[in-house]
């Protein structure tokens, strides 16, 4: 089992923490968080424990988990990786994209793996048609939250409309061409709403809305191919696929066969998908496990979560320009 710690036991680090202790994979050895108040409490009520420097809790780790805020996160991957250690990083990687590139020059060098938190990857609405995408050509996004204090420090973009944009880049196989982006601050100091349109050099366009002062959630994505249309629902956990194929000379009865201004027949199929429940993050410290033990590239690589935070940070520039 790989020896695991935590960096940063804020509200998600917990949730880590817990995960890395049920994981069979891993053998959690503590955590460590700036806050040794909070810190001492948390080693109180739940049992883990606490390592007096961050120094000494990656000296007793093979892997350590990066859940501290944004800010800290290339401060913190640096130590991890300079010590050999492996690494997983909760999204976004790290502030700039100078830091994950230096950082992916660093992990190259000391010859480790490092993985990004882009959890959505891992859900299983997602992952139940990953297999079906085939040069989507439209794409629309929407992730609308209620409003929530934590997380308004950054732009609602690196907070909310980064697991799209992650999500998004994973299916379409071509680079981004065009950006163009609109933001509001309503609460917060920073945009709490903002629309972004990606354009691809293969011609995919991709609208994203994202939102942290909705009145209810909504997580969804929709994707349209020639021949198929895919819907995601990320909260829901559910996904749908229609496809059209060229129509039989005899179809059944209640066939549902589209006729096209040439004359064209098409018959439309729908299918939903099987979901297989999971956690989702547990999946993506395991699939981390895997990437480890078998030296293998990560599910979501440093370069994957680096080109993420490049277009969101695009995106953000959008808004300044305005």
């Amino acid at each position: 089992m790989l020896k695991a710690g935590v960096l940063g036991a804020g509200h998600l680090g917990k949730i880590h923490l817990k995960l890395l202790q049920q994981s069979s994979r891993y053998n959690l050895v503590g955590f460590y968080d700036a806050d040794t108040k909070a810190a001492k409490q948390i080693e109180q009520e739940l049992g883990y424990k606490s390592y007096p420097s961050m120094e000494a809790l990656i000296e007793a780790c093979d892997m350590v988990d990066v859940v501290t805020p944004t800010i800290h996160h290339f401060k913190c991957a640096k130590k991890v990786v300079e010590a050999g250690k492996h690494l997983f990083i909760e999204k976004p990687i790290t502030q700039t994209v100078e830091e994950s590139e230096l950082l992916r020059a660093l992990v190259k060098k000391h010859g480790v793996r490092g993985q990004v938190g882009h959890v959505e990857r891992f859900n299983p609405a997602f992952t139940a048609v990953k297999g079906m995408f085939e040069n989507p050509m439209f794409i629309e996004a929407h992730r609308l939250a209620e409003f929530n204090p934590r997380g308004t420090d950054v732009p609602v973009v690196l907070d909310l409309m980064i697991h799209d944009i992650d999500a998004i880049l994973s299916v379409v196989k071509s680079k981004v061409k065009n950006v163009s982006a609109s933001g509001v601050s309503v609460i917060s100091e920073t945009p709490d709403i903002a629309n972004a349109r990606i354009e691809f050099e293969n011609g995919c366009v991709a609208n994203l809305t994202a939102s942290r002062i909705s009145m209810k959630k909504m997580r969804k994505a929709r994707f349209f191919q020639k021949d198929a249309y895919i819907s995601v629902d990320f909260l829901e956990k559910k996904s749908e696929v229609v496809k059209m194929k060229d129509a039989p000379r005899k179809a059944d009865d209640f066939a549902m066969i589209l006729t096209n201004a040439e004359g064209k027949k098409k018959q439309i199929y729908f299918d939903n998908p099987k979901i297989a429940q999971n956690n989702a993050i547990l999946d993506e410290l395991e699939s981390f496990a895997d990437a480890i033990e078998n030296n293998t590239t990560p599910v979501v690589s440093l370069e994957q979560g680096s080109e993420a935070l490049r277009v969101a940070l695009l995106i953000i520039e959008n808004f300044k320009s305005l």
